[in-house]
């Protein structure tokens, strides 16, 4: 096989492949993108969008603002050394955000905000 005909398969398989990260990089970057999330942070944020969001009773009224929460879930930082990932049947996450704090129960059909305290 000579060195001319090698080029053109190897050719041919990279434009292939190049069709198909152009094609995933496209969906990554649109509005309904894919989302990797490989970190625990990334991870435990996207599984609390994924599930019904309420609020608890002691939760005073002017934080209950579901932007305001969607926030903290979308760019906020989860404290796991204050957190209690073990806790059953709803774990406790401390999440953090420009010095605010937002105290959220992850249980596995809702997430229970507690509390939002500033730091």
């Amino acid at each position: 096989m000579g060195f001319l005909k090698r080029l053109g398969w190897y050719l041919v398989g990279l434009s292939i492949g190049l069709v198909f990260l152009v094609f995933f990089l496209k969906k990554k970057s649109g509005e309904e993108g894919l989302d990797f999330c490989y970190l625990p942070n990334c991870r435990v944020l996207k599984d609390m969008r994924s599930k019904p969001l309420t609020f608890g009773e002691s939760l005073p009224e002017q934080y209950r603002d579901t932007t305001l929460i969607l926030q903290f879930l979308t760019d906020g930082d989860v404290d796991f050394g204050k957190s209690d990932t073990k806790a059953e049947p709803c774990k406790l996450y401390y999440i953090e955000k420009e010095s605010v704090y937002l105290k959220i129960k992850n249980c596995p059909d809702k997430i229970l905000v507690e509390d939002i305290r500033k730091d």
